[in-house]
């Protein structure tokens, strides 16, 4: 095992994708950087809402993994100061914030996909960049809410902290909706609080869910589901690369989640239970839904 013991310093947040089931507005506005409004009434790219959720847990370093002809438009956002006549015209508050920005902007590093061939290629864009150190990973579409004061990547670093292993964050959803996850199974740990988890899948069907992916606890037709951000070890790197350079693609592209049961198989994995809320800004109808409920909380 990699390294397992060293404190999670940093995050990727893969933002290299096209958008297509937003389209046309993506080709106007990358995805991630579609607005949203939080609890607080500000309006924000949902990239800043994800990076603002790795910082809450500690991260210090976060790599965004952008399109080749991308950079200038996230190095804009993240980096570039307002020109004066702009920054004059701000509130104190918000002319505090855009400082608040341009911090932030210095603990972002933008890394290049060449070519965009699925999440786990993404992901492993980011090898040299990681040096062999634990990581967060975050859905680049997807924004996170809290049920408690501790904020749900915080919740996942902790048990991380705890068990010195890959760590998957976990919601429960309905059979129904099972094909567009990722799936997983295994035993409570801890008084049911952390799951060793014996199986993860990518997208079942409901008829392999209901004889494979049953969880105790969880009746009818429920079952745990990835939440959104994981606590990986390096040794996923290990595996993405094996898939690249042996080209094991499904559906054409590299997946994570194959990779995951690899490194479940080779050194274990867990996952929790998250106490809050993820949303999905990728598809129309759940981005005009989180559009009303992260603003909500």
């Amino acid at each position: 095992m990699k390294n397992s013991n060293h404190p999670i310093r940093k995050a990727i947040i893969p933002a290299a994708g096209f958008g297509t089931r937003l389209f046309p507005a993506t080709k106007a506005v990358k995805k991630e950087l579609l607005p949203i409004i939080d609890g607080n009434g500000r309006v924000k790219p949902t990239i800043l809402a994800i990076v603002e959720e790795a910082i809450s847990a500690g991260i210090e370093e976060v790599a965004i993994i952008v399109q080749p002809g991308d950079c200038q438009i996230f190095e804009s956002f993240f980096k570039t100061p307002l020109n004066a006549i702009h920054y004059h015209k701000l509130s104190p508050e918000n002319q505090a914030y855009s400082q608040y920005l341009q911090d932030l902007g210095e603990k972002i590093t933008l890394l290049i996909q060449e070519v965009q061939e699925g999440y786990g290629h993404a992901v492993f864009c980011a090898k040299d960049w990681v040096n062999d150190e634990p990581f967060l990973l975050f859905l680049g579409d997807h924004v996170y809410l809290s049920d408690t004061d501790v904020s749900c990547a915080s919740q996942l670093v902790e048990i991380y902290n705890r068990v010195g292993k890959s760590t998957v964050a976990l919601t429960v959803t309905p059979g129904e909706k099972i094909y567009h996850c990722g799936c997983v199974t295994g035993n409570w740990q801890n008084n049911d609080e952390i799951l060793s988890l014996t199986q993860v899948c990518e997208k079942p069907d409901l008829n392999y869910a209901r004889q494979h992916l049953k969880v105790e606890g969880l009746t009818g037709d429920r079952f745990l589901t990835i939440f959104g951000i994981y606590a990986l070890t390096p040794t996923i790197f290990d595996f993405l690369e094996a898939n690249i350079r042996n080209n094991l693609r499904e559906k054409g592209e590299f997946q994570l989640t194959t990779c995951l049961e690899q490194v479940r198989q080779a050194e274990g994995m867990y996952g929790y239970q998250i106490k809050g809320k993820c949303f999905d800004t990728g598809m129309p109808d759940a981005y005009y839904q989180t559009f009303i409920d992260f603003r909500n909380g």
